[in-house]
């Protein structure tokens, strides 16, 4: 279970900055490319990634 809870977030943050720099016009070749609303879904898909991966972190009782 502790490789899901680190694997699923840490794909989410790689996808995240993909589109990010898609939606920034820095990576070329679709449909996303220059489109400002794939840069914020991407500072969101960033930002979930990273709240899940502190979320499974969290020391449990």
């Amino acid at each position: 279970m502790k490789l899901f809870q680190t694997i699923v977030p840490a794909l989410a943050i790689v996808i995240g900055i993909v589109w990010i720099l898609q939606g920034a016009g820095l990576i070329g070749g679709s449909f996303m490319t220059g489109r400002s609303e794939w840069f914020w879904i991407g500072i969101a898909t960033v930002l979930a990634g990273c709240a899940a991966f502190l979320w499974g972190r969290r020391p449990r009782r």
